[in-house]
This record gives structure tokens, C-alpha cells and sequence, in this order.
């Protein structure tokens, strides 16, 4: 075991608010301070937008910004608005009349997070620190690529404003209202209108921004010029596709997970397989990825085993959905701020009932794998490995006396507590506020819950969207970092391109293999470009792509969002980059240490040698035997299945002798 010291790190992560029915839903307003030009918008309002007040603790300088509420133009709600705060790639670029560069948006996910998170913790030009400190963080900003925008939305989310029965009814009306937002936006800021837009963002951004452009293509007179979308880390498509179905690939890029042990990873592969997750993905993909059958846990409320309803959160605390899963990240900031505790209460105490569980029927997994779907956890095979961990594997077991801590935004990082993260203070000082036009009428906070109405539809209308986009020389970009375990990138492959017809053809011609540099020539990870489709797989990075590779997140933004990088361009029988066979794998393998302490105290731990060589051994073996579900598949979940074929058995008692001594000695 090593300890090493690393740099001061900040990782953003979903905070968890109070609870919010739709029976309780506040009404708020935009704040109109003095010096608002009179009539409709204009760009007399861009004086009135600009933040020249000063912003506390911010010491550094900062390109021109303009920030405040615009309407969505919803008929018979004149409150529902979008708070915007935008900042210029150079001084008078956003402001111009004559300039046709391109611009860009940034929007967080949630659903319910205010894009304030993506400013203040991944890719804006400040950086709130773990004291509340502010710090510059202008050299990897996204506003140094382009003038760029970053938007609270839907409507009542974050500083934007919403009447109590104006709030969106679903995706669909989430469009709209953006539409109308962008409206008022190039009304203000004219040169908007035809300059090239790119919308970025990321999570459930990733269903947000699809909606948004199936507005555009809708509209028969849209306000703006969309020539690229990028979203990472999406979630698109049924919950088991971006969260279930890549649980293998995410314990084969972190065998840690499960300490290295065999026997354990033929159990998951069974239960994949068992679950119908083990899908064959080919170049070009042969026959369609149904949606899913999911099988429910007994740990799930909904009984019919509908991701679709756990992803509205808001309805119950006890589904494990896509927020909840975060509380045990911050059960220590929960109880300094006091936020939620019945859903903390509620999230320790199922924590502890699984403890016990494993605990009685020792569960170590060893020799389960029998043919048939766990009893317990059904299909969750997400919460199976993360319970795993905690109750069976250092450094995650350390956080069993917490209720169990895992970060399924970035694995190697194990710590507990983490960094104190909180833009409220910030945000809610008045002088902020009147420097930004905020309004007063509520508290930003980070997360709102609410009823969205329909929430996390398999995206049906994918190929409808590719289709226009090709016809409308749209660019769609993913990109995905390889240390997420919530939205691994297998289930960016299988949902996004490999599940969709672009510029004729069923998913990528060639599998991904092309490595990328960043501007110091250090390997970043991997890049594949199609039919103006791009794919980019971000080695060392988390969920939070900008905010755990910023300097490659930059270079990613430069070159193949804004720039005409062809590194990974298919181009006939050729590839420009070449394409190395190591990285022509479902799996590219994550980093070797997992870091642990509290707050900015950190060690890591390495496995021994012996023990990564006889997994590795191992793995060669068992990948190149199994079977893979055939496409297309029945959506029907089979409850027979052949035994995974054992092999390296050599290798298998290497691996349990040495992970006995590590223990022993540990």
C-alpha cells in the first residue's frame, strides 16, 4: 500500500435539495433592477445585462459577461423564465454586429441541476473552492475556446424563474420553452442568429439537447444556426442500457471493484448475461438493441421494474434512482447543511438492511453463479457491484461505519468525506445577485426536484434526429470518460451510435481505435469520426469529464467540437491517425491505484503485481470464450442459461494465494 500525495482536487457532484411535490410547487420571478430599457428586447439591453458590479472574493480578472433572466415565451406564464450567464471569448465578441464566429451552451443534466454546477466546478473561467475560497480557472475555461453561454433550464431550475403551474410537462414542452428562451436571447445579442451555435452539455443533458434539437428541426423559423450538438456522459435510451447493461465493462476496467476475484466476475457475467446486458456490438452494427426487459430488485418500490418511473425521483425517496444513488456521496455535507434528511435516513437505513443481508447469507459471491437471476438484486447489476465493494473490498469498506460511500461518477476516488462542494454561498450573496440580475423571489440552490411528467423514454425518434441532422450538416458528438461508472461508455456505444442509422449506415463502420493527444502529447484516449458523427473515449476522466481531465477536456473542445481536427476520420478503407489493435477492445483498462482518505488527506492503494498479472491472465482467457447475446434479441429475459466456461485455473489459485497473503499482511 502506497500513499501519495496529489494535487488539491474538486470533483463536482449532484447536491440533493429539499423535497418538492407537485402539490408544493413555488412560484418565482424574475427581478428587474433599475437601468431596464422599456419595450420589447433589444440590443439596448445588453448594458443592462452586462455584469460590471464586482464579485465578492473574485481578485482576478475575468472576460465581459452578461447575465440574467429572459423569457421563454410561454403563452399565459410570463414568470417562466431562463437564467443565462454568459461570458466573451474576446472583449466586444459577444456584442458585435459583424462577427460570424462560432458560440456555444453549456447545459448540466439532473434532471433539475442548474447549469451554475458546469460553471463553477468543470469547464467556467471560476472556481469555487472546498472553503468557499474562489479561484481562477481562466486557462482550461471553455470561454477561451468561443463566447459561450451557460443556461439554468428547464424553466425553475436553478436562478430561472417558473409559475407554480408553469413548470414543464415533459420533454417535448422543455424544448420549446429553450426555443423560446433562444428567441429572446438573439434579440439581445443579434449576431447569435446566424453565428454557428454548438449546444454541449452532459448527463441527462443528454436527453435534454436531443429534444432541444428536435424543436429546431421542428421549427419552421428556428431563432439560431445549430451546427453541432455534443453530450457526454448522456443519458439517453431505458436506465438498464446506460446503467445496468455496461456493469461487466465497468468491472473489467476496474477489477479492484471486486478484488481482483475471478469467481466473482463469472458471477456478474452470468447475471449480464442471465439479464440479456451481454449484447454483441458490431462494425456496422447487425440488427437493432432492443429496449431491455428490466428485472427488479426486492430492493426496487416500483413492482413492474420501470426504470423509466425510478428516474422521477421526486415521486419516491426509496427508489434508488438517478440522484438517490448519490446521497451516500454526501452524507457528510448532509449533515452540516442539514439537506434532506428524510431521504438520508431513508438511503443509511436500505444501506444497512443490504449489509446485513450479505452479511447473514455471506455473500461473497463465490460459486453463485447457477443459472438463474439473483433473487435480490434482479438486474440492478449497478447497486450489486457498488454493495459489493462496500461490504467486501478496501479502501470502499472504510466507509461502511457512513452507510456506505461510493462515487459512481468517478471509481478510483474513494474518498470519505470529500471536499466540501457549495456554490450557494456564493450565489445567494446579495451583491452576486444584483451583479448578475438574479432574481429575488428564491435561492438558487443546485438540484430541484419536481414532476417533469415523462422522464428518461428510450429515445425512439434517434435515427428521425440523425436523419436531419445529415440532411442539415448537424455534427453529433459523444464523448464519454472511462472512470464513470454510472453512465459507463459501453452504454454510450450501444444507446447512441451503434443503435442509430446516420448517413444511411447502422452505427460506426470500424470500431473505435484511433488514440488522440493532448497539446502536450500525452495519450488522451480514443477518437472515431463517421459521417460527421465523432465518438471520443476519455482515458483518466470521470463522469464529470471537465472537471476530472480539464486540460484534455479543453483540447477535446478545440479540436474536434469547435475545430476541424480529422484524428480518427474514416475516409474509405483508411483511417487518419491509424488505429492501434490495444485499443480495439470493449474495454480500456483504468488506472491502478484507488485513492482514499478525508477531504484533502489522501493514500492509495495498489494491488500486488502478481495479483494484476493473474487477472490479467485471466481475462484474456474468459473474454475470448464467452458468448454474447445475438441481435436482435427477445425482450423477453431468459431464465436458462449455460454455465460460463472456468478457464486459467492456474492462474486462479495464483490469484487467490497472493490476494491471501496482500490481506494477511494488510
Amino acid at each position: 500500500m502506497t500513499t501519495t500525495s496529489r494535487r488539491f482536487k474538486t470533483v463536482l457532484v449532484l447536491c440533493i435539495t429539499g423535497l418538492t411535490t407537485s402539490q408544493s410547487l413555488p412560484s418565482s420571478f424574475p427581478q428587474i433592477y433599475s437601468g431596464a430599457p422599456s419595450g420589447d428586447y433589444s440590443s439596448e439591453w445588453q448594458s443592462y445585462f452586462e455584469v460590471t458590479d464586482p464579485l465578492p472574493n473574485v481578485t482576478f480578472p475575468l472576460t465581459r459577461s452578461f447575465a440574467g433572466n429572459l423569457p421563454v415565451q410561454r403563452t399565459g406564464h410570463p414568470n417562466d423564465t431562463l437564467f443565462f450567464w454568459a461570458f466573451e471569448h474576446q472583449n466586444g465578441s459577444l456584442t458585435s454586429n459583424s462577427s460570424s464566429e462560432p458560440w456555444g451552451i453549456w447545459l448540466n443534466g439532473g434532471p433539475g441541476s442548474s447549469s451554475m454546477a458546469g460553471m463553477f466546478f468543470e469547464n467556467g473561467p471560476m472556481h469555487i473552492n472546498g472553503d468557499y475560497s474562489m479561484a481562477s480557472n481562466t486557462e482550461f475555461s471553455w470561454d477561451t475556446v468561443a463566447d459561450y453561454v451557460w443556461i439554468d433550464q428547464p424553466v425553475g431550475i436553478g436562478f430561472s424563474t417558473a409559475d407554480a403551474d408553469g413548470y414543464v410537462s415533459g420533454e417535448d414542452q422543455m424544448g420549446t420553452d429553450f426555443l423560446g428562451f433562444l428567441s429572446n436571447l438573439v434579440k439581445v445579442f443579434p449576431s447569435l442568429a446566424t453565428r454557428p451555435l454548438h449546444i454541449t452539455g452532459e448527463s441527462y443533458a443528454g436527453t435534454y439537447i436531443p429534444y432541444i434539437l428536435k424543436a429546431y428541426f421542428e421549427s419552421p423559423n428556428p431563432p439560431v444556426t445549430i451546427v453541432k450538438i455534443a453530450i457526454g456522459d448522456g443519458s439517453v435510451g431505458s436506465g438498464p442500457e446506460f446503467q445496468d447493461l455496461p456493469a461487466v465493462t465497468v468491472i473489467e476496467t476496474y477489477p479492484q471493484l471486486i478484488n481482483y476475484d475471478p469467481e466473482v466476475f463469472k458471477y456478474f457475467q452470468e447475471q449480464s448475461h442471465l439479464c440479456g446486458y451481454d449484447v454483441n456490438l458490431t462494425y456496422p452494427q447487425n440488427g437493432t438493441i432492443p429496449t431491455l426487459k428490466y428485472v427488479p430488485s426486492i430492493y426496487d418500490t416500483d413492482s413492474a421494474g420501470s426504470f423509466n418511473s425510478r428516474l422521477q425521483f421526486s415521486k419516491s425517496f426509496k427508489n434508488r434512482s438517478f440522484r438517490s444513488r448519490l446521497l451516500s456521496r454526501f452524507q457528510e455535507r448532509s449533515k452540516a447543511e442539514d439537506l434532506r434528511p428524510f431521504a438520508k435516513s431513508t438511503h443509511f437505513r436500505k444501506r444497512e438492511e443490504r449489509r446485513q443481508d450479505w452479511v447473514r447469507s455471506k455473500r461473497d459471491l463465490t460459486g453463485r453463479a447457477n443459472g438463474t437471476i439473483d433473487s435480490r438484486y434482479g438486474c440492478d447489476l449497478l447497486d450489486e457491484f457498488i454493495d459489493y465493494a462496500i461490504n467486501f473490498t478496501f479502501p470502499w469498506t472504510l466507509s461502511q461505519p457512513d452507510g456506505g460511500v461510493f462515487d459512481v461518477y468517478n471509481i478510483p476516488d474513494a474518498l470519505d468525506p470529500e471536499v466540501p462542494i457549495d456554490a450557494s454561498v456564493f450565489l445567494n450573496d446579495n451583491r452576486t445577485r444584483t451583479a448578475i440580475h438574479a432574481p429575488t423571489s428564491k435561492d438558487w440552490v443546485l438540484d430541484f426536484d419536481f414532476t417533469f411528467g415523462a422522464l428518461g423514454i428510450p429515445m425512439t425518434f434517434l435515427t428521425d434526429l440523425a436523419t436531419n441532422g445529415t440532411a442539415n450538416g448537424v455534427g453529433f458528438v459523444f464523448f464519454s470518460g472511462n472512470d464513470d461508472s454510472l453512465i459507463a461508455h459501453r452504454g454510450t456505444e450501444g444507446s447512441y451510435y451503434s443503435n442509430t442509422t446516420f448517413g444511411g449506415i447502422q452505427g460506426f463502420t470500424r470500431r473505435p481505435a484511433t488514440p488522440w493527444t493532448d497539446d502536450t502529447g500525452d495519450f488522451a484516449g480514443i477518437i472515431h469520426q463517421e459521417r460527421n458523427w465523432t465518438y471520443v473515449l476519455f482515458k483518466g476522466a470521470g463522469h464529470l469529464v471537465a472537471a476530472t481531465a480539464p486540460k484534455a477536456a479543453k483540447v477535446f473542445l478545440q479540436q474536434f467540437v469547435f475545430g476541424t481536427n480529422t484524428t480518427g476520420l474514416v475516409t474509405g478503407s483508411t483511417v487518419t491517425g491509424g488505429e492501434d489493435p490495444t485499443l480495439a477492445e470493449d474495454v480500456m483498462p483504468g488506472s491502478d491505484p484507488i485513492f482514499y482518505g478525508s477531504l484533502s488527506t489522501e493514500s492509495s492503494t495498489i494491488w500486488p503485481e502478481a495479483t494484476r498479472a493473474a487477472w490479467t491472465s485471466f481475462i484474456q482467457t474468459e473474454t475470448a470464450t464467452v458468448t454474447t447475446t445475438p441481435i436482435p434479441t427477445s425482450d423477453a429475459v431468459s431464465s436458462n442459461s449455460g454455465a460460463v466456461r472456468c478457464a486459467a485455473s492456474c492462474y486462479y489459485i495464483l490469484t487467490v494465494l497472493t490476494m491471501f497473503l496482500y490481506a494477511f499482511f494488510l
